[in-house]
C-alpha cells in the first residue's frame, strides 16, 4: 500500500491549480455570485503565523463550498504594505522600504500558496504599488474637492526622540513603539477627514447588515451619538448677557442630562480649552494652572479616559461661572479627565449624578447636591431642604445615582420625571437664549496625515500666490474647488498627474523639526502650481496605513479576470464589475479591527457611493456580513510574542505534516470565535486521521473500484447525517463540530464490512474544503479526470436522518449540561469525542480531571470529574 506523502501530493495539486487557473473569478451572470473577503495581511519580515491561517482557512472552506454549490466565487488576496514597522526596519538596516516590502511579499506569497488557499492570485496587489495608490490619492482628492478634507491644528501623540506623530496603536504603554521613548501630547497641523458628517448613517445603516451583535455594538459605541443640550455658562466677572451667538463671555457645555442643571456645583474644562489662555490675565493662579497643563501633555488620551484612574485637577482662580438655572457662582476647574474631542471640551459637573464628577468632588471637597430622586430611594436619605446627601455611612451608598427618576431641589422642574424634565429645561434654555437642543458624538474627525516616508504621498501643493488670491477674493466662480477655498493656498494635483509617486531617498528619518523625511527631497518638494503656474511646494506628510485598506475590496472586484493587473498599470475604475461583485457577501477578520478599520472603510465606501463612483446597485454598505475569529494562543494559553519565544511558525508544521493537517487542525482546535491555545499533540492527532483517510482510499483504489458495492443502510444514514451537519456547521462557522462529524463517518466506514463507493466519494467531497489536497488526490485515484472542486455539493435526505438520529444527553457528575443530536449506534469513544466539541461541556470540564466515563448506548454519556 502506498504511503501517505502530503508534501508530494500538495506540491502536485498546487501546481495543477495554478496552471489551470481554477480559482480565477469570472463575472458569470448566469450564476449567483459570492464574494468572500479576509483582511489582507501586512507583509512583515516575520512571515505568516498560525493566527493568519485560522481566518484564511475558515473563509477558504466557505468559498470552496460555495463554488461546489454553483456560485461564481471571488476569494482574493493582496498585501497592506505601507506602514511603520517596515519604515522602522528600513531605518535600522538602511535598506529601502521598497526592497524590504518586495522581499516580505515574496515570503508571504510562498507561505500562502503552500497552505493551498483558493485565492484568485491574478487579482493580487500591494497597497504600495503606485498604480494602486494612484486611486487611493484620487479618493483623497475627491474628498478634498468636496470640502471633506481640511487642515487644522490637532493634539497628537508625539515622540520627542523620533520627532514623529504616532497613532494610538503605535503607542505601547505610553511609549513609542519605534524607540521606547515616553510619548507626549503636541499640537501639529494635520490633514483631517470629516468622518463626523457620516456619523448618523454609520449608525443607522447597520440595520442593513448581518454583523455579530458585539461588532454592531462596537461601531455604535465608538461613534457615541448622544442627545442632550448645549448650555451657556456666563463667566461671572463679565456683564450678564443672554445673546446665544456671543461666545466671548460664555463657556459652552454639552450635557445629555440638562435636567440635572440645578445640581451643577462646578465646571470642568479640558486642558486644551482656549478659554484658559484667552483669560490668562484674569487667572490669579495661572502659574499653577500652567504647570498642570504641562503635565497633561505627557498623558495619552486613552490614559486620560481611563475610568479607574484617580482624577486630578486644579481650580482656575480669579474667574467663576454662573449656573444659569440657579444664578449662583460656581468654581471652574481644569482636569485631564475632560477631553476636547467630546462635546465642547467643558462639562457641568453634577457630582450627585455622575461617578467621575462625584470622585472629583470628594477629592476636592466640593458640594454634592441631589436633584434626581431614584425610584427606589428611601425618603430619609435626602435632606430635602438643602438637597445635600446625608453624611452617615448608610446614606453614602446613595451619594451618586446616574439613572432616571424624579426631579427634586430643581425649582420649576420639581416633581417631573426625567424625560419630561429634559424637555422642559431645554424649552426654558431656548426661550431664554441660554442653550439649545443638541446632538453630540464621541466620534471625532479622522486625523489623516503622518510625518513619515513609507506611505502614500498626499497629492496637494501649497501655492502662496493662490493663497493670496483666495484671501483677497480675487477669483472667478468655479476657479477653485470647495477644498481649495476652505484651505487657502492648498491646490490639488491634477488627476492626469496621478500617481504622485514617492521619491527615492536614502535617509528615512524625520527632520529635526519633526517634518516628514520627504521634506529633505528638495527637488521633489519644489514644484510648479498646477493652477497658476507659480512656484509651489508639495505636501510632505503622507497618508496613514489605514488609507490603502479602506477600499482594497473594490480594487479586487475591478481587476477582473486576470487581464487587468496593477503592475501592468491598467487598473481603472470599472463600475460594471463593481455592480456584479459588490457588496461583499462575507467578511471575516479579527475583533481588533472591528472598530477603526471597519468604521473607516464603511465611511470611504459611503462617500464613493454618494459621488457615484460606486454604483447605486451595490447598496449603501460594503459588507453584508462581518464575523470574527478568536485568537490563536501559544501552548499553555499564553499570548504569542517574539519576546516570549512562543510564536508558532506554520512552515514548521506544514513541512512535517502537510498543509491539509494544519488546515484541518486549525478548524478542529476549538470554537472558531474563541481564543484557543495551539497544541502540537492535536496536530499529530489530525495527521493520524488523514492517514486513516488515505489508507481507506488506497484500499478502495486497490480493489479497482469494485470494493464494497453492497448496500449498507446504517452507513448511508450516518452519511446523510454528516452531509446535513457539515453543511450547516460550515455556514454557522462551527468548523470544529463539522470536522468531528467527518471523524465519526470515517470511523463508521472503517468498521463497516462493506463501504459503498458512492459513500466514500461523498465523504471526500465533504472533506475537500478542509483538506483539499488529499481529497483531490484520492478523487483522482478513483479514476476521475475533473477536479473534485467541480463536483456539486451533496444534499441530504431528511427521511434517512430521522431514522438514525437521537438526542445524546451529556451529563457532568450526573447533571445534564447539554444535549446534542447524534447518529444511532455511535460508540463510547465517538460519543465522547462528540460531547467534547460542545462549548458548554468544555466550560464545565475546564480545569477538572475526568475520572470516569459512564456511557449508555443511544441515550447518554456522563463524565465523572473531580
Amino acid at each position: 500500500m502506498e504511503k501517505y506523502d502530503p508534501q508530494k501530493i500538495e506540491a502536485k495539486w498546487q501546481k495543477e491549480w495554478e496552471k489551470t487557473g481554477i480559482f480565477q473569478a469570472k463575472e458569470d451572470k448566469a450564476k449567483k455570485k459570492f464574494y468572500g473577503l479576509i483582511e489582507f495581511p501586512y507583509p512583515s519580515g516575520d512571515g505568516l503565523h498560525v493566527g493568519h491561517l485560522r481566518s484564511y482557512t475558515a473563509l477558504d472552506v466557505i468559498c470552496r463550498k460555495k463554488r461546489m454549490e454553483g456560485y461564481s466565487v471571488l476569494y482574493p488576496i493582496g498585501f497592506d504594505s505601507f506602514g511603520l514597522p517596515t519604515e522602522n526596519y528600513a531605518i535600522r538596516k538602511k535598506i529601502p522600504p521598497q526592497e524590504i516590502t518586495k522581499r516580505n511579499i515574496a515570503k508571504f506569497t510562498r507561505q500562502l500558496k503552500s497552505a493551498g488557499f483558493s485565492f484568485d492570485w491574478s487579482r493580487s496587489f500591494s497597497t504600495s504599488d503606485p498604480q494602486y495608490y494612484k486611486w487611493t490619492q484620487w479618493i483623497f482628492l475627491e474628498l478634498f474637492k468636496r470640502g471633506l478634507a481640511y487642515k487644522a491644528k490637532k493634539t497628537i501623540n508625539w515622540c520627542p526622540s523620533c520627532k514623529i506623530g504616532l497613532a494610538n496603536e503605535e503607542v505601547i504603554n505610553g511609549k513609542c513603539e519605534r524607540c521606547g521613548t515616553e510619548v507626549e501630547q503636541k499640537e501639529r497641523e494635520q490633514w483631517i477627514l470629516k468622518i463626523t458628517k457620516y456619523a448618523d448613517r454609520l449608525i443607522d445603516d447597520l440595520k442593513y447588515v448581518d454583523y455579530l451583535d458585539k461588532i454592531k455594538r462596537q461601531q455604535i459605541e465608538w461613534i457615541g451619538r448622544s442627545e442632550g443640550a448645549t448650555i451657556k455658562f456666563q463667566i461671572s466677572n463679565d456683564k450678564f448677557q443672554t445673546d446665544l451667538d456671543s461666545q466671548k463671555d460664555y463657556i459652552d457645555v454639552f450635557t445629555t442630562r440638562p435636567d440635572t442643571i440645578f445640581g451643577a456645583t462646578f465646571l470642568v474644562l479640558a486642558p486644551e480649552h482656549k478659554i484658559i489662555s484667552n483669560l490668562k490675565s484674569q487667572i490669579s493662579n495661572f502659574g499653577e494652572v500652567e504647570n498642570y497643563l504641562e503635565k497633561t501633555k505627557h498623558k495619552l488620551d486613552l490614559e486620560r479616559a481611563e475610568l479607574a484612574r484617580e482624577k486630578t485637577g486644579v481650580e482656575i482662580k480669579g474667574i467663576k461661572a454662573i449656573n444659569p438655572a440657579t444664578e449662583k457662582e460656581i468654581p471652574i476647574y481644569v482636569a485631564d479627565y475632560v477631553s476636547m474631542d467630546y462635546g465642547t471640551g467643558a462639562i457641568m459637573a453634577v457630582p450627585a449624578h455622575d461617578e467621575r464628577d462625584f470622585e472629583f468632588a470628594q477629592k476636592y471637597h466640593l458640594p454634592v447636591i441631589q436633584v434626581v430622586k431614584p425610584p427606589e430611594i428611601l425618603s430619609h436619605s435626602i435632606d430635602s431642604a438643602a438637597g445635600i446627601w446625608g453624611k452617615t455611612e448608610t446614606d453614602l451608598e446613595y451619594q451618586c445615582y446616574a439613572g432616571k427618576g424624579t426631579n427634586i431641589n430643581s425649582g420649576f422642574l420639581n416633581g417631573l420625571e426625567t424625560d419630561k424634565a429634559i424637555q422642559k429645561i431645554i424649552a426654558w434654555l431656548e426661550k431664554n437664549r441660554l442653550g439649545k437642543k443638541a446632538i453630540n458624538y464621541h466620534l471625532h474627525d479622522w486625523i489623516f496625515s503622518r510625518q513619515r516616508y513609507w506611505g502614500e504621498p498626499i497629492p496637494l501643493v501649497f501655492c502662496p500666490r493662490c493663497k493670496e488670491k483666495i484671501e483677497k477674493g480675487d477669483y472667478q466662480k468655479g476657479e477653485f474647488s470647495k477644498g481649495e477655498l476652505l484651505n487657502p493656498g492648498w491646490i490639488a494635483v491634477p488627476e492626469r498627474d496621478l500617481p504622485l509617486e514617492l521619491p527615492d531617498i536614502k535617509d528615512f528619518r524625520p527632520t529635526d523639526k519633526g517634518d516628514s523625511p520627504l521634506a529633505k527631497a528638495e527637488k521633489w518638494v519644489k514644484t510648479t502650481c498646477p493652477k497658476c503656474g507659480g512656484p509651489a511646494q508639495r505636501e510632505t506628510d503622507v497618508m496613514p496605513n489605514w488609507a490603502g485598506s479602506n477600499w482594497y475590496y473594490l480594487a479586487y472586484a475591478m481587476l477582473g479576470d486576470g487581464k487587468l493587473k496593477v503592475k501592468d498599470k491598467k487598473l481603472y475604475w470599472n463600475k460594471e464589475r463593481l455592480k456584479y461583485w459588490m457588496p461583499i457577501d462575507w467578511y471575516n477578520g479579527g475583533m481588533e479591527h472591528t472598530n477603526l478599520h471597519l468604521l473607516y472603510s464603511r465611511f470611504i465606501y459611503k462617500f464613493l457611493y454618494d459621488i457615484g463612483a460606486v454604483p447605486k446597485e451595490c447598496g449603501p454598505e460594503p459588507y453584508k456580513k462581518r464575523t470574527a475569529h478568536g485568537m490563536v494562543l501559544g501552548e499553555g494559553g499564553i499570548k504569542m510574542s517574539k519576546s516570549k519565544g512562543n510564536v508558532v511558525n506554520p512552515d514548521d508544521y506544514i513541512n512535517e505534516y502537510g498543509a491539509d493537517t494544519v488546515r484541518l487542525y486549525e478548524m478542529f482546535m476549538g470554537p472558531f470565535d474563541q481564543a484557543i491555545p495551539w497544541d502540537g499533540k492535536g496536530v499529530i492527532g489530525i495527521y493520524r486521521f488523514l492517514n486513516k483517510v488515505w489508507e481507506l482510499g488506497q484500499k478502495i483504489k486497490n480493489e479497482d473500484g469494485n470494493f464494497a458495492v453492497q448496500k449498507n443502510q446504517r452507513l448511508k444514514n450516518i452519511l446523510h447525517k454528516t452531509i446535513k451537519k457539515v453543511s450547516e456547521d460550515i455556514e454557522a462557522m462551527k468548523f470544529n463540530t463539522a470536522v468531528a462529524q467527518l471523524m465519526i463517518l470515517l470511523n463508521e466506514m472503517e468498521k463497516a464490512q462493506d463501504v459503498p463507493l458512492e459513500i466514500f466519494k461523498t465523504f471526500l467531497i465533504l472533506l475537500s474544503p478542509f483538506a483539499p489536497h488529499i481529497a483531490e488526490e484520492l478523487w483522482y485515484n478513483l479514476g476521475h479526470q475533473d477536479f473534485i472542486l467541480h463536483q456539486p455539493w451533496p444534499k441530504y435526505n431528511p427521511k434517512l436522518i430521522e431514522e438514525e438520529a437521537f438526542t445524546l444527553v451529556i451529563q457532568i457528575n450526573g447533571k445534564v449540561r447539554d444535549q446534542i443530536e447524534a447518529p444511532m449506534g455511535i460508540s463510547e469513544r465517538e460519543a465522547k469525542e462528540l460531547a467534547l466539541t460542545s462549548e458548554k461541556i468544555q466550560k464545565w470540564l475546564k480545569g477538572k480531571e475526568t475520572k470516569k466515563v459512564i456511557f449508555v448506548k443511544d441515550r447518554l454519556i456522563n463524565f465523572v470529574a473531580g
